[in-house]
């Protein structure tokens, strides 16, 4: 092997280390390992740089982009409320349902954001039957790994295989190449959960609870032990505090107390009011506060106010106001930044009552003001005070956050029919030309993109923060890896090597060894940079062996998808992990079964499809 191909190898173990690590975002490891093939001179500027003009790399910004107007158009939403009349009662039914759903959503857009769109709709759902929130939730974010297999644009992996074969000179893959294997396997997914996979999942199995009800504002108090931390304070006539506005109190930083609700003396008694800094105080005003005895004493008595035992434990909301439930994804731009340095407050119009650290009492964030100084992590689930309508822009923040559930959920969704009917008429139009192969993918995508923005079903700003920018770098910066592997004689050398321990072998051994390496592979780094690494491989493989690529590229791309057994396998995963309160062994104990009847699956249904 030549100095340049063992160099090679050396910047991709590196690069795969740090992708397991975590340590940087992985389009940051993909550019730092573009930049070090151009600056030990494996590869030329403009090859290096070429994957950044690739069709694929185009074409996956592009659906980026008709996700987004999906999205933006309350198309996705209004399906997945829809949910709620096909759910029924039972527990299994409710879990075939949402898997159905989520693998159907997911076959057209980003899994990540499919999830996303579904949680606080299907934590409705689990409240509203009296089904445990661990018991939902993975399955949730399992179907979406499993519709990833039905169509050519479900994701990434599935995109860069067809690439490869018609680089290749193959047959081009068609929009529904994947859907046969795609659908059993699904099927076999969800009678895994539905047989035995259910009986393993966290919680209580069983039918719904014969109280089933939504949850109200003092459900999530009493969730998220905020409940005694609740105190009403009335004011007195003539206490310093009569005459005084919120602002000029600073009742939360002077005294560590906050004020999370006022009910003002009006013409029909006390009536709840909007907390702001201007709100001046009056004789009778009884206020809601939170934060820890000592402190509400110490605030009562230098204002001269009125502690009302057995007023307490409860959130009074005024009707304009409510709480929502939300968790930090992987990638988003709060984690490791503090409430404080973020004006959290200012920023989203909302108020943080409480922060929840995982899963168990150990990792419960103390429920006082102080919290403003702890630092967020991903999978921090947040309980937010607002009004109602700042609380419905917390959907379109989906990068920072994402919504899990609402007290007394919402039925209601705000669709603008016209745009929306653009967008389904737009969407059905990419997808009979994709099917029908009457354009190139990339510009039947790119196409589309197009007219929905001009259709204005996404606004061009909207258009560009909906593109994953982490994803396509990742793509564009590792698609020269394989290039330098092949120039470098590296990918010859590591054919030659599975030739060796492979010749021989049935087609059916060789695809199951390589799925099982790339479904292991896909445990600790994104499925898109092990498909982009072990399809050029798989693919000179099969010509060494004299057997056909298609099986061996397929199969590929459906073992990167099986990312079950880790919570860090996936966003996907990592977005359920709080809401449904696992741990690392609930993944490998429901995970792993399923990883491997899939990929047992793959190796049978594959070469069925495309021959050897």
């Amino acid at each position: 092997m030549t100095p340049d191909a063992l160099l090679t190898l050396a910047i991709l173990v590196v690069s795969m280390a740090l992708f397991a690590s975590d340590r940087l975002r992985l389009d940051v490891v993909a550019l730092a390992a573009l930049l070090s093939l151009v600056l030990f001179g494996i590869l030329p500027p403009a090859e290096a740089l070429a994957g950044f003009s690739d069709p694929l790399v185009l074409m996956i910004a592009g659906l980026f982009v008709v996700g987004s107007a999906l999205t933006d158009t309350g198309v996705a939403d209004w399906i997945g409320r829809r949910l709620g009349v096909l759910a029924g009662q039972g527990e299994a039914r409710v879990i075939v349902v949402v898997m159905l759903a989520t693998a159907s959503l997911s076959a057209f857009m980003s899994s990540t954001g499919t999830v996303a769109i579904l949680l606080p709709v299907v934590g409705t759902i689990a409240q509203s039957r009296g089904i445990a929130p661990g018991r939902i939730f993975l399955p949730l974010a399992f179907g979406a790994h499993l519709g990833s297999l039905l169509t050519l644009i479900a994701t990434p992996p599935n995109l860069v295989a067809a690439a490869a074969l018609q680089e290749a000179g193959r047959d081009p893959l068609r929009f529904f190449s994947f859907t046969p294997a795609g659908l059993v396997l699904l099927v076999v997914g969800i009678a895994w959960f539905v047989v035995a996979g259910r009986r393993i999942l966290p919680g209580d199995a069983g039918g719904p609870s014969p109280t089933r009800r939504t949850w109200t504002t003092d459900d999530f108090a009493a969730e998220y032990g905020i409940a005694a931390q609740i105190h009403a304070l009335r004011v007195p006539p003539g206490a310093p505090l009569v005459g005084r506005s919120l602002r000029e109190a600073n009742l939360r930083a002077a005294h560590r107390v906050n004020v999370i609700g006022i009910a003002s003396q009006g013409t029909a008694g006390l009536e709840p009011v909007p907390v702001l800094p201007e709100n001046v105080f009056e004789a009778g005003d009884v206020l809601r506060v939170q934060g820890r005895q000592e402190d509400v004493d110490e605030a009562a008595r230098r204002w001269g106010l009125e502690e009302l035992h057995g007023e307490g434990e409860k959130l009074a909301l005024p009707p304009d106001e409510t709480l929502a439930e939300v968790v930090l994804p992987r990638r988003s731009t709060l984690v490791g930044k503090t409430l404080r340095e973020i004006r959290f407050r200012d920023r989203y119009r909302a108020t943080v009552l409480a922060v929840r650290r995982g899963s168990g009492e150990e990792s419960q964030v103390p429920a006082t003001p102080a919290m403003r100084d702890f630092p967020l992590q991903h999978g921090d689930l947040l309980l937010l005070k607002g009004k109602r309508k700042n609380m419905r822009f917390l959907r379109d923040e989906r990068r920072d956050f994402v919504l899990v559930a609402e007290p007394d959920g919402q039925a209601e969704v705000f669709v603008d029919p016209p745009k929306a009917w653009g967008a389904v008429a737009i969407t059905l139009l990419l997808l009979v030309v994709m099917a029908f192969g009457l354009l190139p993918n990339v510009i039947a995508v790119l196409c589309a993109a197009l007219l929905l923005v001009l259709a204005r079903c996404v606004r061009p700003v909207d258009a560009y923060r909906g593109i994953n920018w982490e994803s396509v770098v990742l793509v564009a910066g590792m698609l020269p890896m394989a290039t330098a592997l092949d120039r470098t004689g590296a990918t010859a050398a590591l054919v030659s090597f599975a030739e060796r321990h492979l010749a021989g072998l049935p087609p059916h051994l060789v695809l199951a060894a390589l799925a099982a390496l790339t479904s292991t592979l896909g445990l600790v780094v994104s499925n898109t940079a092990t498909a982009v690494l072990v399809v050029p491989v798989a693919l000179r493989l099969a010509g060494a062996l004299g057997i056909a690529p298609e099986p061996l590229v397929v199969g590929l791309a459906f073992a990167a998808s099986t990312a079950f057994s880790t919570p860090v396998a996936s966003p996907v995963n990592t977005l359920v992990v709080a809401p449904g309160g696992y741990r690392f062994a609930d993944f490998v104990k429901v995970g792993l079964p399923l990883q491997l009847l899939l990929l047992a699956g793959t190796v049978l249904l594959v070469p069925l499809l495309f021959p050897f």
